[in-house]
C-alpha cells in the first residue's frame, strides 16, 4: 500500500472548495476523504470539476492488512470520470472502523450508486446512510453475516487461500465434507431460534397507492406482478418487481442474485492465473473481452510489457467479441418483440463462425481461457489468420447490410422501438449507464477514446452516436458498432507483426507487487472494470469487478415506468445482460 505524502490540508486538492474534505493524498493519487465531508465534496467534483460519471463504488475489507487496524478497517473506493473531457479518474477513499462502518450515500449525487451501495451493504455490512432503499441484493433478506468480509467462513471453509494445504503439494486429500459433517459446519446467530424465526419482510418502494387526486373516468386498481426469475423473457434468473396500472408500469424494481456464487470471493481465494477462467463465466458470451480487461489489470500491477504480435491478437479477439455480442443482442432483442427465433438465428449463425475462430485459437468456442500476463496463451496460424479475413473483409459486412436491410425501416421494429424507454443524456450518466446504452442518448463515451489502452490509438474508427435515447437506437447503435468493429479488426489483420506472443517466461504462480489498481475496457456491454488490491501474495487481496450488465440494470426502473408492461421485456432486452455477470 502506498504511504500518504506529508501535505498541509490547505495544499491538498480541492480543500480550498470545501474546507477539510480531503485528509491525505496517497503515492497513487488517490485521495482520502472526511465521511462528513464526502457529499460536498462530491457536488463540488460533479457541478465544477465535470467529474459527472461515477463508474465504479467498491468495498474493501483491509483486516490483516500490513499497516491497517480496526479504526480504518473498512474502506469505501470511488472512482470518478468526466463524460466530456475523457481521461482518467479522481479516486476517492472513505475509511471506516471496525466498529461502526458508515459512510453518507451518495446515491443523492451519482444516482448510479443505488446498486452499487446495496452490494456493499449486503457484501461487507457497511451502512450507507441516507440510501433510499438500503436492503440486501445478492443474498436473501435474513441471510446471517456479509460474506466478503475476511472474518466470515462459509460452510466447508477450508483456508483463506488456494492451493489449500490439505491437497498441495502431497495429494492427500480429505474432502471437506468428511472432515466438517454437516451441522458441524453451520453456524447460527446468537440467540436464533427456528421456531420464532421470521423471515423480514422486504421493503419494495413500488408505488402501489395512487398519488392523491390521481382519478381518472376508468377505474383500474394498482397490482403488483413478478416477472421472473424463470420468465422466457428475462434472458436467465432475473425477476421485474412491477406495479401495473392498468397495462402502465408506474413502478419497477430489478431483483437479482439467482445466480450469485459469490465470485470476488473465490477470485481471493485462487491466485492470480486461477481467476483467468474464472473470468469467463462472467459474461459468457465474451470471455475474450473478460479476459483482456483482467489481463490489463494485473499487467498494470506487475509492470508488464505485452508483446507486439499479442496486442494484435488481443485486439482482433475483442473485436470479434464486440460484433458476436451486438448481433446476438440484435437477435434476442427480435425474440422479445415477438419474432421468436428466426430473426435470433440468423444472428446465431454468423455467430457460430467466429467462435469457430476462438475454437482454433483457444480449444474452446465459450469458455476460452486465452489471454495471459504478458500475451496471449497460444499463437494464431496464417491459415487462421486468412480464415478471420474472409469473416472480416467479405462475409461480416455483406451480414451486416442483410441485417439493416430486413430490420431497421421494419414497421413492427419501429413501431414498438422508437420512442420506447427513453432516457436523457443526463439520466444516462447519472445512472452510471455505460456502453451502448450511452452513446444511444447521445452522449460520445467510449473508453477505446477516452482513456485508450493496448494499442487502440493506433486505429482509425468513430464512435456511432445517436440522439434518440430510446430502444430504437439502441439498436441502431449496435449495428454500426459491429461495423466499426470490422474497420478496427480490417486494419489489425493487415498490420499484425510477426514475433512472441508472451514476454517472459510462463509461470502457474507468482507474487505481485503491493499496491492498488483500477484497469477498465470497453466491452461490448459497456464499460468492465477489475479493481484489484495486492498486499505482495500470490493471491489478490480484493477482487472486484464494475461489471456492466449489473450497473447498466440501474436504469431498467426509469426507462421503463410510464410505458407499458410489455415494453418492459424489450427495454431489458435492449440494456443486454448476462446474469452471470450480473449476480457473479
Amino acid at each position: 500500500m502506498s504511504e500518504a505524502t506529508v501535505e498541509t490540508h490547505e495544499a491538498l486538492p480541492y480543500n480550498d472548495a470545501v474546507p477539510g474534505a480531503v485528509l491525505e493524498r496517497m503515492e497513487n493519487g488517490s485521495l482520502i476523504v472526511a465521511p462528513d465531508k464526502l457529499l460536498r465534496l462530491g457536488l463540488y467534483l460533479r457541478d465544477h470539476e465535470g467529474y459527472d460519471f461515477l463508474s465504479s463504488v467498491t468495498g474493501v475489507d483491509y483486516l490483516g492488512y500490513k499497516g491497517r487496524d480496526e479504526t480504518n478497517r473498512f474502506e469505501v473506493v470511488y472512482h470518478l470520470y468526466s463524460t466530456k473531457r475523457g481521461g482518467g479518474p479522481v479516486v476517492l477513499k472513505v475509511r471506516m472502523p471496525e466498529s461502526n462502518p458508515e459512510v453518507p450515500s451518495v446515491v443523492s449525487v451519482w444516482p448510479g450508486a443505488e446498486l452499487q451501495e446495496r452490494e456493499i451493504w449486503d457484501l461487507y455490512g457497511i451502512r450507507f446512510i441516507g440510501h433510499p432503499n438500503l436492503r440486501r441484493i445478492l443474498l436473501w433478506e435474513g441471510f446471517h453475516g456479509h460474506p466478503m468480509r475476511k472474518d466470515w467462513h462459509e460452510a466447508y471453509y477450508e483456508a483463506d487461500r488456494k492451493p489449500f494445504r490439505s491437497r498441495h503439494p502431497d495429494g492427500r486429500h480429505t474432502w471437506a465434507e468428511d472432515r466438517a459433517p454437516w451441522h458441524d459446519n453451520v453456524m447460527y446467530p446468537d440467540g436464533w431460534d427456528p421456531e420464532t424465526w421470521q423471515q423480514p419482510v422486504v421493503q419494495y418502494r413500488l408505488p402501489v397507492e395512487p398519488p392523491p387526486g390521481a382519478e381518472s373516468d376508468l377505474k383500474t386498481e394498482r397490482i403488483v406482478v413478478n416477472f421472473g426469475p424463470h420468465h422466457p423473457s428475462t434472458h436467465g434468473v432475473f425477476r421485474m418487481v412491477v406495479t401495473l396500472e392498468g397495462e402502465t408500469i408506474v413502478g419497477l424494481e430489478p431483483e437479482v442474485g439467482y445466480l450469485h456464487r459469490n465470485h470476488e470471493k473465490i477470485g481471493e481465494r485462487n491466485t492470480y492465473l486461477m481467476n483467468m477462467p474464472f473470468t469467463d463465466r462472467l459474461d459468457y458470451l465474451c470471455s475474450m473481452s473478460n479476459n483482456l480487461g483482467y489481463a490489463l489489470a494485473v499487467e498494470k500491477l506487475m509492470g508488464l510489457e505485452v508483446p507486439e504480435r499479442a496486442q494484435y491478437i488481443r485486439i482482433i479477439m475483442a473485436e470479434l467479441t464486440r460484433v458476436l455480442n451486438h448481433a446476438w443482442a440484435i437477435g434476442f432483442l427480435l425474440n422479445d418483440l415477438g419474432a421468436f427465433f428466426t430473426p435470433a438465428l440468423y444472428a446465431i449463425e454468423e455467430r457460430e463462425l467466429i467462435l469457430d475462430l476462438f475454437e482454433a485459437a483457444s480449444g474452446s468456442r465459450m469458455m476460452c481461457n486465452y489471454m495471459r500476463f504478458g500475451g496471449v496463451a497460444h499463437d494464431v496460424s496464417e491459415e487462421w489468420l486468412e480464415q478471420c479475413r474472409y469473416l472480416v473483409n467479405e462475409r461480416l459486412p455483406r451480414r451486416i447490410d442483410e441485417l439493416e436491410r430486413l430490420l431497421t425501416e421494419n414497421e413492427i421494429l419501429v413501431a414498438r422501438c422508437k420512442g420506447v424507454g427513453y432516457l436523457s443524456p443526463e439520466d444516462v450518466v447519472a445512472l452510471s449507464v455505460s456502453g451502448p446504452l450511452l452513446r444511444a442518448s447521445g452522449v460520445q463515451y467510449d473508453i477505446r477514446k477516452a482513456e485508450p489502452y493496448c494499442i487502440y490509438d493506433r486505429f482509425d474508427f468513430d464512435i456511432p452516436v445517436f440522439y434518440g435515447g430510446d430502444v430504437y437506437d439502441r439498436y441502431r447503435v449496435r449495428v454500426e458498432e459491429m461495423r466499426q468493429a470490422l474497420r478496427i479488426l480490417k486494419q489489425a489483420l493487415a498490420d499484425i507483426p510477426e514475433g512472441e506472443v508472451m514476454s517472459g517466461k510462463k509461470q502457474y504462480s507468482f507474487r505481485v507487487p503491493p499496491g492498488e489498481v483500477y484497469s477498465r475496457i470497453e466491452a461490448p456491454k459497456g464499460e468492465l472494470g477489475f479493481y484489484i488490491v495486492s498486499d505482495g501474495s500470490p493471491n489478490p487481496f480484493r477482487y472486484h469487478i464494475r461489471a456492466p450488465s449489473f450497473i447498466n440494470l440501474t436504469a431498467l426502473g426509469p426507462m421503463s415506468v410510464g410505458y407499458k408492461v410489455a415494453d418492459a421485456i424489450i427495454n431489458l432486452g435492449a440494456i443486454d445482460i448476462v446474469l452471470g455477470e450480473t449476480d457473479r
